[in-house]
Protein backbone atom coordinates (compact mmCIF):
# COMPACT_ATOMS: atom_id res chain seq x y z
CA UNK A 1 0.00 0.00 0.00
CA UNK A 2 1.35 3.45 -0.93
CA UNK A 3 1.73 6.28 1.53
CA UNK A 4 -1.13 8.13 -0.21
CA UNK A 5 -3.42 5.09 0.09
CA UNK A 6 -2.52 4.67 3.75
CA UNK A 7 -3.30 8.34 4.40
CA UNK A 8 -6.66 8.04 2.63
CA UNK A 9 -7.54 4.94 4.60
CA UNK A 10 -6.69 6.69 7.86
CA UNK A 11 -8.62 9.81 6.88
CA UNK A 12 -11.89 8.05 6.10
CA UNK A 13 -11.71 6.14 9.38
CA UNK A 14 -11.06 9.40 11.24
CA UNK A 15 -13.99 11.08 9.51
CA UNK A 16 -16.27 8.11 10.25
CA UNK A 17 -15.30 8.20 13.93
CA UNK A 18 -15.89 11.96 14.19
CA UNK A 19 -19.36 11.58 12.70
CA UNK A 20 -20.10 8.54 14.91
CA UNK A 21 -19.18 10.60 17.96
CA UNK A 22 -21.52 13.38 16.82
CA UNK A 23 -24.32 10.83 16.49
CA UNK A 24 -23.62 9.37 19.94
CA UNK A 25 -23.70 12.85 21.49
CA UNK A 26 -26.94 13.74 19.73
CA UNK A 27 -25.39 16.53 17.64
CA UNK A 28 -26.66 14.61 14.63
CA UNK A 29 -30.11 13.54 15.79
CA UNK A 30 -31.90 10.31 14.80
CA UNK A 31 -33.72 10.84 11.52
CA UNK A 32 -31.63 13.83 10.47
CA UNK A 33 -30.07 13.96 7.04
CA UNK A 34 -26.30 14.03 6.67
CA UNK A 35 -24.76 16.65 4.39
CA UNK A 36 -24.37 15.54 0.79
CA UNK A 37 -21.18 13.76 -0.18
CA UNK A 38 -19.98 16.72 -2.22
CA UNK A 39 -20.71 19.23 0.55
CA UNK A 40 -18.95 17.05 3.17
CA UNK A 41 -15.93 16.74 0.90
CA UNK A 42 -15.71 20.54 0.73
CA UNK A 43 -16.32 20.97 4.48
CA UNK A 44 -13.69 18.45 5.52
CA UNK A 45 -11.25 19.18 2.66
CA UNK A 46 -11.13 15.57 1.57
CA UNK A 47 -11.94 13.71 -1.62
CA UNK A 48 -15.44 12.54 -2.52
CA UNK A 49 -14.18 8.95 -2.34
CA UNK A 50 -13.04 9.50 1.25
CA UNK A 51 -16.50 10.77 2.25
CA UNK A 52 -18.23 7.88 0.49
CA UNK A 53 -15.94 5.39 2.28
CA UNK A 54 -16.66 7.07 5.65
CA UNK A 55 -20.42 7.02 5.04
CA UNK A 56 -20.30 3.36 4.02
CA UNK A 57 -18.32 2.60 7.16
CA UNK A 58 -20.99 4.29 9.30
CA UNK A 59 -23.69 2.40 7.41
CA UNK A 60 -21.97 -0.93 8.10
CA UNK A 61 -21.79 -0.06 11.79
CA UNK A 62 -25.49 0.78 11.90
CA UNK A 63 -25.16 4.53 12.55
CA UNK A 64 -26.72 5.71 9.28
CA UNK A 65 -28.77 4.38 6.39
CA UNK A 66 -28.92 5.25 2.69
CA UNK A 67 -32.30 6.21 1.22
CA UNK A 68 -32.57 5.93 -2.58
CA UNK A 69 -32.43 9.31 -4.35
CA UNK A 70 -32.50 11.06 -0.99
CA UNK A 71 -29.13 10.65 0.74
CA UNK A 72 -27.82 9.36 4.04
CA UNK A 73 -29.80 9.61 7.29
CA UNK A 74 -29.00 8.95 10.95
CA UNK A 75 -30.72 5.75 12.00
CA UNK A 76 -33.10 5.76 14.93
CA UNK A 77 -31.14 4.51 17.93
CA UNK A 78 -31.80 1.01 19.22
CA UNK A 79 -33.63 1.54 22.53
CA UNK A 80 -31.16 1.05 25.35
CA UNK A 81 -31.95 -0.96 28.44
CA UNK A 82 -32.20 1.98 30.82
CA UNK A 83 -33.91 0.19 33.70
CA UNK A 84 -33.56 -3.33 35.09
CA UNK A 85 -34.77 -6.22 32.91
CA UNK A 86 -38.23 -7.64 33.47
CA UNK A 87 -38.90 -9.68 36.60
CA UNK A 88 -36.48 -8.09 39.06
CA UNK A 89 -36.24 -10.40 42.05
CA UNK A 90 -36.92 -10.30 45.73
CA UNK A 91 -34.03 -11.49 47.87
CA UNK A 92 -34.69 -14.89 49.49
CA UNK A 93 -31.71 -17.25 49.78
CA UNK A 94 -32.14 -20.38 47.67
CA UNK A 95 -30.21 -23.07 45.87
CA UNK A 96 -30.20 -22.74 42.04
CA UNK A 97 -33.31 -24.36 40.54
CA UNK A 98 -32.81 -27.79 38.93
CA UNK A 99 -34.38 -26.62 35.66
CA UNK A 100 -31.83 -23.80 35.45
CA UNK A 101 -28.94 -26.22 35.98
CA UNK A 102 -30.41 -28.60 33.36
CA UNK A 103 -30.72 -25.76 30.86
CA UNK A 104 -27.09 -24.78 31.45
CA UNK A 105 -26.08 -28.37 30.55
CA UNK A 106 -28.07 -28.17 27.29
CA UNK A 107 -26.46 -24.86 26.33
CA UNK A 108 -22.98 -26.19 27.07
CA UNK A 109 -23.61 -29.30 24.92
CA UNK A 110 -24.52 -27.16 21.92
CA UNK A 111 -21.66 -24.70 22.55
CA UNK A 112 -19.06 -27.40 22.02
CA UNK A 113 -20.73 -28.83 18.88
CA UNK A 114 -18.81 -27.44 15.86
CA UNK A 115 -21.84 -27.88 13.57
CA UNK A 116 -23.69 -25.11 15.44
CA UNK A 117 -23.36 -21.39 14.76
CA UNK A 118 -22.45 -20.20 18.23
CA UNK A 119 -23.64 -16.81 19.42
CA UNK A 120 -23.49 -18.02 23.00
CA UNK A 121 -19.96 -18.88 24.10
CA UNK A 122 -18.14 -15.80 25.43
CA UNK A 123 -14.77 -16.82 24.04
CA UNK A 124 -13.37 -15.81 20.63
CA UNK A 125 -12.98 -18.76 18.29
CA UNK A 126 -10.54 -17.23 15.79
CA UNK A 127 -6.79 -16.87 16.13
CA UNK A 128 -6.83 -13.29 14.88
CA UNK A 129 -8.27 -12.20 18.24
CA UNK A 130 -5.06 -13.34 19.96
CA UNK A 131 -1.30 -12.80 19.45
CA UNK A 132 -0.82 -16.50 18.73
CA UNK A 133 2.18 -16.01 16.47
CA UNK A 134 4.17 -14.01 19.00
CA UNK A 135 3.26 -16.35 21.86
CA UNK A 136 4.31 -19.32 19.74
CA UNK A 137 7.68 -17.75 18.93
CA UNK A 138 8.32 -16.97 22.61
CA UNK A 139 7.46 -20.53 23.60
CA UNK A 140 9.69 -22.03 20.91
CA UNK A 141 12.58 -19.82 21.97
CA UNK A 142 12.13 -20.79 25.62
CA UNK A 143 12.12 -24.50 24.79
CA UNK A 144 15.31 -24.17 22.77
CA UNK A 145 17.07 -22.28 25.55
CA UNK A 146 15.48 -24.01 28.56
CA UNK A 147 14.25 -27.48 27.50
CA UNK A 148 14.01 -28.46 31.17
CA UNK A 149 10.93 -26.20 31.53
CA UNK A 150 8.63 -28.99 30.39
CA UNK A 151 9.87 -31.08 33.30
CA UNK A 152 9.09 -28.46 35.95
CA UNK A 153 6.10 -27.40 38.02
CA UNK A 154 5.16 -23.80 38.83
CA UNK A 155 4.28 -24.67 42.43
CA UNK A 156 1.80 -22.58 44.48
CA UNK A 157 1.44 -19.70 44.72
CA UNK A 158 2.89 -19.72 41.19
CA UNK A 159 5.78 -18.32 39.15
CA UNK A 160 7.41 -15.43 41.07
CA UNK A 161 8.28 -13.65 37.82
CA UNK A 162 4.70 -13.90 36.56
CA UNK A 163 3.26 -12.67 39.86
CA UNK A 164 5.64 -9.71 39.68
CA UNK A 165 4.36 -8.84 36.19
CA UNK A 166 0.75 -9.21 37.35
CA UNK A 167 1.34 -6.83 40.26
CA UNK A 168 2.91 -4.34 37.85
CA UNK A 169 -0.05 -4.54 35.47
CA UNK A 170 -2.56 -4.20 38.31
CA UNK A 171 -1.54 -0.54 38.60
CA UNK A 172 -3.50 0.18 35.39
CA UNK A 173 -6.68 -0.69 37.34
CA UNK A 174 -5.63 1.36 40.35
CA UNK A 175 -4.52 -1.63 42.47
CA UNK A 176 -1.31 -1.66 44.46
CA UNK A 177 -0.69 -5.36 45.04
CA UNK A 178 2.06 -7.39 46.63
CA UNK A 179 3.23 -10.32 44.45
CA UNK A 180 3.31 -12.46 47.62
CA UNK A 181 -0.47 -12.06 47.99
CA UNK A 182 -1.22 -13.32 44.46
CA UNK A 183 -2.05 -16.96 43.71
CA UNK A 184 -1.81 -18.24 40.13
CA UNK A 185 -4.85 -20.38 39.24
CA UNK A 186 -6.16 -22.55 36.44
CA UNK A 187 -8.24 -19.81 34.85
CA UNK A 188 -10.68 -17.39 36.45
CA UNK A 189 -13.20 -20.13 37.28
CA UNK A 190 -10.74 -21.79 39.65
CA UNK A 191 -9.88 -18.38 41.12
CA UNK A 192 -13.57 -17.76 41.88
CA UNK A 193 -14.05 -21.25 43.30
CA UNK A 194 -11.02 -20.98 45.57
CA UNK A 195 -12.19 -17.54 46.71
CA UNK A 196 -15.59 -18.97 47.63
CA UNK A 197 -14.05 -21.91 49.45
CA UNK A 198 -11.86 -19.73 51.68
CA UNK A 199 -14.63 -17.28 52.52
CA UNK A 200 -17.71 -19.51 52.95
CA UNK A 201 -18.89 -22.91 54.17
CA UNK A 202 -21.78 -25.13 52.98
CA UNK A 203 -25.13 -23.60 53.83
CA UNK A 204 -23.88 -20.00 53.64
CA UNK A 205 -25.63 -17.33 51.55
CA UNK A 206 -23.83 -15.53 48.72
CA UNK A 207 -25.10 -12.29 47.18
CA UNK A 208 -25.21 -12.22 43.38
CA UNK A 209 -25.93 -9.61 40.77
CA UNK A 210 -28.98 -10.56 38.77
CA UNK A 211 -28.70 -11.29 35.96
CA UNK A 212 -25.30 -12.81 36.68
CA UNK A 213 -22.72 -15.01 34.94
CA UNK A 214 -24.55 -18.32 34.63
CA UNK A 215 -21.67 -20.72 35.43
CA UNK A 216 -21.62 -19.26 38.93
CA UNK A 217 -24.88 -21.09 39.58
CA UNK A 218 -23.61 -24.69 39.25
CA UNK A 219 -20.49 -23.59 41.14
CA UNK A 220 -22.60 -22.43 44.09
CA UNK A 221 -24.66 -25.62 43.94
CA UNK A 222 -21.53 -27.79 43.99
CA UNK A 223 -20.30 -26.00 47.12
CA UNK A 224 -23.65 -26.24 48.92
CA UNK A 225 -24.13 -22.46 48.90
CA UNK A 226 -27.36 -20.50 48.63
CA UNK A 227 -27.81 -17.59 46.22
CA UNK A 228 -29.34 -14.26 47.17
CA UNK A 229 -30.32 -12.30 44.07
CA UNK A 230 -29.66 -8.57 44.33
CA UNK A 231 -31.40 -6.23 41.83
CA UNK A 232 -28.93 -4.89 39.27
CA UNK A 233 -29.32 -1.87 37.02
CA UNK A 234 -28.03 -2.25 33.42
CA UNK A 235 -26.20 1.07 33.62
CA UNK A 236 -25.17 1.57 37.26
CA UNK A 237 -24.90 -2.01 38.51
CA UNK A 238 -25.63 -3.66 41.84
CA UNK A 239 -28.30 -1.98 43.99
CA UNK A 240 -26.17 -0.75 46.86
CA UNK A 241 -29.21 0.18 48.92
CA UNK A 242 -30.47 -3.40 48.82
CA UNK A 243 -26.94 -4.69 49.46
CA UNK A 244 -26.59 -2.44 52.51
CA UNK A 245 -29.91 -3.70 53.88
CA UNK A 246 -28.83 -7.33 53.46
CA UNK A 247 -25.46 -6.65 55.10
CA UNK A 248 -27.08 -4.81 57.99
CA UNK A 249 -29.47 -7.74 58.52
CA UNK A 250 -26.47 -10.12 58.38
CA UNK A 251 -28.05 -12.16 55.61
CA UNK A 252 -24.91 -12.49 53.50
CA UNK A 253 -21.68 -14.41 54.11
CA UNK A 254 -20.04 -13.22 50.88
CA UNK A 255 -20.81 -11.36 47.66
CA UNK A 256 -19.68 -12.06 44.09
CA UNK A 257 -19.86 -9.12 41.70
CA UNK A 258 -18.43 -7.96 38.37
CA UNK A 259 -18.39 -4.17 38.76
CA UNK A 260 -16.47 -3.49 35.52
CA UNK A 261 -17.74 -4.54 32.05
CA UNK A 262 -20.18 -6.93 33.70
CA UNK A 263 -21.28 -10.17 32.09
CA UNK A 264 -24.06 -10.24 30.83
CA UNK A 265 -25.19 -6.58 31.04
CA UNK A 266 -21.92 -4.89 30.08
CA UNK A 267 -22.14 -1.97 32.53
CA UNK A 268 -19.32 -0.46 34.55
CA UNK A 269 -20.36 0.89 37.95
CA UNK A 270 -19.78 4.64 38.44
CA UNK A 271 -16.71 5.50 40.46
CA UNK A 272 -18.73 6.80 43.41
CA UNK A 273 -20.64 3.51 43.52
CA UNK A 274 -17.42 1.48 43.46
CA UNK A 275 -16.10 3.45 46.42
CA UNK A 276 -19.34 2.92 48.34
CA UNK A 277 -19.28 -0.80 47.55
CA UNK A 278 -15.74 -1.14 48.93
CA UNK A 279 -16.69 0.83 52.03
CA UNK A 280 -19.78 -1.32 52.69
CA UNK A 281 -17.85 -4.59 52.49
CA UNK A 282 -15.09 -3.32 54.77
CA UNK A 283 -17.48 -1.76 57.27
CA UNK A 284 -19.54 -4.95 57.56
CA UNK A 285 -16.48 -7.23 57.27
CA UNK A 286 -18.07 -9.42 54.60
CA UNK A 287 -15.86 -10.63 51.70
CA UNK A 288 -16.45 -9.28 48.22
CA UNK A 289 -15.19 -11.54 45.44
CA UNK A 290 -14.60 -9.13 42.57
CA UNK A 291 -14.63 -10.77 39.13
CA UNK A 292 -12.40 -8.62 36.92
CA UNK A 293 -12.40 -10.86 33.87
CA UNK A 294 -13.32 -8.10 31.40
CA UNK A 295 -11.84 -5.17 33.32
CA UNK A 296 -9.04 -4.64 30.78
CA UNK A 297 -11.48 -4.60 27.84
CA UNK A 298 -13.08 -1.26 28.68
CA UNK A 299 -14.04 1.01 25.79
CA UNK A 300 -13.46 4.37 27.50
CA UNK A 301 -10.40 6.54 27.01
CA UNK A 302 -9.32 5.81 30.58
CA UNK A 303 -9.81 2.61 32.56
CA UNK A 304 -12.19 2.67 35.50
CA UNK A 305 -10.34 1.34 38.57
CA UNK A 306 -11.20 -1.92 40.27
CA UNK A 307 -13.24 -1.89 43.50
CA UNK A 308 -10.20 -3.66 44.98
CA UNK A 309 -8.26 -0.40 44.59
CA UNK A 310 -10.46 1.08 47.35
CA UNK A 311 -10.10 -1.92 49.69
CA UNK A 312 -9.21 -0.74 53.18
CA UNK A 313 -8.81 -3.86 55.30
CA UNK A 314 -8.39 -6.73 52.85
CA UNK A 315 -12.04 -7.82 52.54
CA UNK A 316 -11.98 -7.72 48.73
CA UNK A 317 -10.59 -10.63 46.71
CA UNK A 318 -9.83 -9.83 43.06
CA UNK A 319 -10.10 -12.65 40.49
CA UNK A 320 -9.31 -12.62 36.78
CA UNK A 321 -7.40 -14.42 34.02
CA UNK A 322 -5.79 -13.94 30.63
CA UNK A 323 -8.19 -16.32 28.88
CA UNK A 324 -10.44 -13.61 27.36
CA UNK A 325 -7.66 -11.32 26.23
CA UNK A 326 -4.56 -13.32 25.44
CA UNK A 327 -4.49 -17.12 25.43
CA UNK A 328 -7.58 -19.20 26.34
CA UNK A 329 -5.75 -22.52 26.22
CA UNK A 330 -3.07 -21.32 28.63
CA UNK A 331 -5.78 -21.30 31.35
CA UNK A 332 -3.75 -18.89 33.47
CA UNK A 333 -5.74 -16.90 36.01
CA UNK A 334 -4.99 -15.35 39.35
CA UNK A 335 -6.54 -14.18 42.59
CA UNK A 336 -5.33 -11.55 45.03
CA UNK A 337 -6.76 -12.67 48.33
CA UNK A 338 -6.32 -9.75 50.69
CA UNK A 339 -6.62 -11.06 54.27
CA UNK A 340 -7.30 -14.53 52.82
CA UNK A 341 -4.07 -14.73 50.78
CA UNK A 342 -2.32 -17.39 52.92
CA UNK A 343 -5.41 -19.60 52.96
CA UNK A 344 -5.63 -19.34 49.18
CA UNK A 345 -1.99 -20.41 48.75
CA UNK A 346 -2.63 -23.52 50.87
CA UNK A 347 -5.98 -24.36 49.27
CA UNK A 348 -4.51 -24.10 45.77
CA UNK A 349 -1.85 -26.64 46.77
CA UNK A 350 -4.41 -29.26 47.82
CA UNK A 351 -6.88 -28.37 45.06
CA UNK A 352 -5.04 -28.53 41.74
CA UNK A 353 -1.40 -28.12 42.84
CA UNK A 354 0.80 -26.62 40.14
CA UNK A 355 0.41 -24.70 36.89
CA UNK A 356 2.56 -25.08 33.78
CA UNK A 357 6.04 -23.60 34.15
CA UNK A 358 6.38 -23.30 30.36
CA UNK A 359 3.10 -21.43 29.91
CA UNK A 360 3.78 -19.21 32.92
CA UNK A 361 7.22 -18.27 31.60
CA UNK A 362 5.86 -17.64 28.08
CA UNK A 363 3.26 -15.27 29.47
CA UNK A 364 5.85 -13.56 31.66
CA UNK A 365 8.12 -12.84 28.68
CA UNK A 366 5.18 -11.51 26.66
CA UNK A 367 4.13 -9.17 29.47
CA UNK A 368 7.69 -7.98 29.97
CA UNK A 369 8.01 -7.14 26.27
CA UNK A 370 5.23 -4.56 26.41
CA UNK A 371 3.29 -6.34 23.66
CA UNK A 372 0.24 -6.81 25.83
CA UNK A 373 -0.68 -3.12 25.92
CA UNK A 374 -0.47 -2.86 22.14
CA UNK A 375 -2.60 -5.99 21.80
CA UNK A 376 -5.22 -4.67 24.25
CA UNK A 377 -5.58 -1.37 22.39
CA UNK A 378 -6.39 -3.21 19.17
CA UNK A 379 -8.70 -5.64 20.97
CA UNK A 380 -10.71 -2.88 22.66
CA UNK A 381 -11.17 -1.08 19.35
CA UNK A 382 -12.31 -4.26 17.61
CA UNK A 383 -14.79 -5.27 20.29
CA UNK A 384 -16.24 -1.75 20.51
CA UNK A 385 -16.82 -1.86 16.74
CA UNK A 386 -18.32 -5.36 16.81
CA UNK A 387 -20.70 -4.46 19.63
CA UNK A 388 -21.93 -1.55 17.51
CA UNK A 389 -22.35 -3.83 14.50
CA UNK A 390 -24.30 -6.37 16.54
CA UNK A 391 -26.59 -3.65 17.90
CA UNK A 392 -27.20 -2.53 14.31
CA UNK A 393 -28.23 -6.08 13.35
CA UNK A 394 -30.57 -6.20 16.35
CA UNK A 395 -32.09 -2.86 15.31
CA UNK A 396 -32.74 -4.10 11.78
CA UNK A 397 -33.88 -7.67 12.33
CA UNK A 398 -35.31 -8.09 15.84
CA UNK A 399 -38.95 -7.25 16.71
CA UNK A 400 -40.06 -3.68 17.24
CA UNK A 401 -39.91 -2.91 20.96
CA UNK A 402 -36.69 -4.87 21.50
CA UNK A 403 -34.20 -3.17 23.81
CA UNK A 404 -30.51 -3.92 24.24
CA UNK A 405 -27.69 -2.88 26.53
CA UNK A 406 -24.95 -0.46 25.43
CA UNK A 407 -21.89 -2.19 26.93
CA UNK A 408 -19.07 -0.13 28.42
CA UNK A 409 -16.65 -2.96 27.70
CA UNK A 410 -16.32 -6.65 26.95
CA UNK A 411 -18.16 -8.29 24.09
CA UNK A 412 -21.60 -9.44 25.29
CA UNK A 413 -25.00 -7.78 24.79
CA UNK A 414 -28.15 -8.38 26.80
CA UNK A 415 -31.34 -8.26 24.71
CA UNK A 416 -34.78 -7.69 26.22
CA UNK A 417 -37.60 -8.75 23.86
CA UNK A 418 -41.16 -7.41 23.91
CA UNK A 419 -43.86 -9.59 25.54
CA UNK A 420 -44.66 -12.75 23.64
CA UNK A 421 -41.08 -13.95 23.16
CA UNK A 422 -40.17 -16.77 25.55
CA UNK A 423 -36.45 -17.23 25.18
CA UNK A 424 -36.30 -20.85 26.36
CA UNK A 425 -38.77 -21.72 23.61
CA UNK A 426 -36.74 -19.55 21.23
CA UNK A 427 -33.56 -21.37 22.28
CA UNK A 428 -35.12 -24.76 21.49
CA UNK A 429 -36.42 -23.59 18.13
CA UNK A 430 -33.00 -22.22 17.18
CA UNK A 431 -31.33 -25.52 18.05
CA UNK A 432 -33.27 -26.95 15.09
CA UNK A 433 -31.58 -24.29 12.97
CA UNK A 434 -28.18 -25.28 14.41
CA UNK A 435 -27.88 -21.94 16.20
CA UNK A 436 -26.91 -21.62 19.86
CA UNK A 437 -27.75 -18.64 22.06
CA UNK A 438 -28.17 -18.36 25.83
CA UNK A 439 -31.69 -17.63 27.17
CA UNK A 440 -32.10 -15.18 30.02
CA UNK A 441 -33.32 -17.79 32.51
CA UNK A 442 -29.76 -19.11 32.80
CA UNK A 443 -28.62 -15.88 34.42
CA UNK A 444 -30.83 -16.14 37.49
CA UNK A 445 -30.82 -18.91 40.14
CA UNK A 446 -34.62 -18.83 40.11
CA UNK A 447 -34.94 -18.84 36.32
CA UNK A 448 -36.17 -15.28 35.76
CA UNK A 449 -35.86 -13.15 32.60
CA UNK A 450 -37.96 -15.20 30.20
CA UNK A 451 -37.86 -12.27 27.70
CA UNK A 452 -34.07 -11.89 27.79
CA UNK A 453 -31.05 -13.41 26.11
CA UNK A 454 -27.32 -12.80 25.92
CA UNK A 455 -25.44 -12.58 22.63
CA UNK A 456 -21.67 -12.75 22.22
CA UNK A 457 -19.90 -10.45 19.77
CA UNK A 458 -16.49 -12.12 19.92
CA UNK A 459 -16.70 -13.95 16.60
CA UNK A 460 -15.76 -13.05 13.05
CA UNK A 461 -18.77 -11.18 11.64
CA UNK A 462 -19.01 -13.32 8.53
CA UNK A 463 -22.06 -14.44 6.54
CA UNK A 464 -22.66 -17.31 8.95
CA UNK A 465 -22.79 -15.02 12.00
CA UNK A 466 -24.99 -12.41 10.31
CA UNK A 467 -27.37 -15.07 8.99
CA UNK A 468 -27.73 -16.51 12.50
CA UNK A 469 -28.59 -13.06 13.91
CA UNK A 470 -31.20 -12.57 11.19
CA UNK A 471 -32.68 -15.99 11.94
CA UNK A 472 -32.98 -15.17 15.65
CA UNK A 473 -34.89 -12.04 14.68
CA UNK A 474 -37.19 -13.97 12.35
CA UNK A 475 -38.02 -16.55 15.00
CA UNK A 476 -38.66 -13.85 17.62
CA UNK A 477 -40.92 -11.88 15.24
CA UNK A 478 -42.93 -15.02 14.56
CA UNK A 479 -43.40 -15.60 18.30
CA UNK A 480 -44.61 -12.11 19.21
CA UNK A 481 -46.32 -11.18 15.94
CA UNK A 482 -44.42 -7.91 15.58
CA UNK A 483 -42.49 -6.71 12.52
CA UNK A 484 -38.75 -6.41 12.51
CA UNK A 485 -36.87 -3.13 12.75
CA UNK A 486 -37.28 0.11 14.61
CA UNK A 487 -40.49 2.09 14.55
CA UNK A 488 -40.12 5.13 12.32
CA UNK A 489 -39.50 8.38 14.20
CA UNK A 490 -41.54 11.52 13.50
CA UNK A 491 -38.48 13.12 11.91
CA UNK A 492 -37.99 10.14 9.59
CA UNK A 493 -41.66 10.12 8.62
CA UNK A 494 -41.52 13.84 7.76
CA UNK A 495 -38.36 13.35 5.71
CA UNK A 496 -39.98 10.44 3.84
CA UNK A 497 -43.02 12.58 2.96
CA UNK A 498 -40.97 15.49 1.68
CA UNK A 499 -38.30 13.51 -0.21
Amino acid sequence: MTDTAELSDTRYNQLAEQLADAIRRGTLAPGSRLPSVRRSAQTWSVSINTVVAAYRRLEDRGFIEARPQSGFYVRAALPALTHPPHEQPQTPAAEPADEVLDLIDKVFASQIDPTYTNLSLACPQSNDFYPTGKLGRIMSSLLRRQPNLIGQYALPPGSPALRQQIARRALTLGMILEPADITITHGCMEALQLALRVTTKPGDSVGLETPTYFYLLPMLASLGLKAVEIPTDPQTGLSLDVLEMLLTEKRLNAVIAMPTAQNPLGFTMPLVAKKRLARLMNDHQVPLIEDGLYAEIQFGATLSPAVKSFDRDGWILFCTSFTKTLAPDFRIGWVEGGRFADKLHKLKAVSSMAESALLSQTLTVFLESGGYDHHLRALRKRYASQVEQARALIARHFPQGTRATQPAGGFVIWVDFPPGVDCVTLFRQLLKDKICMTPGQLYSPSGRYSNGLRLSCCYVFDTRYVSAMIRIGERACEMCGLPAGLAETQEQAEESRTS
